[in-house]
């Protein structure tokens, strides 16, 4: 391994985490349909217009990021992606309680999060960008830790709800934040090809 891609392994770590992201993103408040249809009584047929809502963004801001995403470089959207998937997996266990219609505040949080969607735009450039001696193996790999981080937020979602209830969804929300959070500043650090 060269020093020069020895310098890019951590970006390329970050990118990996950008996708473990937009998993929990995607898939952890499908876990929580039923436990909204009884808390806050919401009908399932409104609840699930969230995935709807949610993939609808995603695409519209894909399609913004090809105007914008040179104009602020790299850099710039993957950490504005970190933080809107922080920020909505936050306010998600916050905005239901705070506004007379829950729904609406569960939508807010989607909403928010699903700015978030972009990283999947963003990671594969950049990882492409890097200096690597097996760029297929690379990108393959960097492709399957949607599905590792798919895998992750079903077991360790029901982990949890299975040891401390899924009265406690709340919690695992702000826990989940984290990860969005430590890559929003390991991404202020690694070194962005151009």
């Amino acid at each position: 391994m060269t020093e020069e891609t020895a310098k890019y392994k951590k970006t390329i770590y970050a990118c990996f985490g950008g996708y473990i992201t937009q998993a929990i993103v995607n898939n952890f408040i499908p876990l929580l349909f039923l436990t909204f249809q009884s808390q806050y009584q919401i009908p399932l047929t409104k609840i699930t217009m969230l995935v709807t809502i949610n993939f609808g963004l995603q695409l519209l801001v894909d399609l913004a990021a090809i105007a914008f995403v040179d104009k602020i470089g790299y850099r710039a959207a993957a950490i504005l992606a970190h933080i809107c998937a922080t920020g909505g997996l936050v306010l998600l266990p916050i905005l239901p309680e705070l506004l007379p219609d829950p729904f609406i505040g569960i939508l807010l949080a989607v909403l928010v999060y699903a700015v978030g969607g972009v990283l999947e735009e963003l990671v594969s450039p950049i990882v492409e960008a890097c200096p690597s001696e097996n760029k297929e193996k690379t990108m393959s790999l960097l492709h399957s830790f949607y599905c590792w981080g798919y895998v992750g937020v079903i077991l360790l979602s029901t982990l949890f709800f299975g040891v401390f209830g899924i009265k406690n969804w709340k919690v695992l929300a702000v826990l989940w934040a984290i990860v969005p959070a430590i890559n929003t500043i390991i991404f202020t650090k690694v070194p962005i090809a151009s």
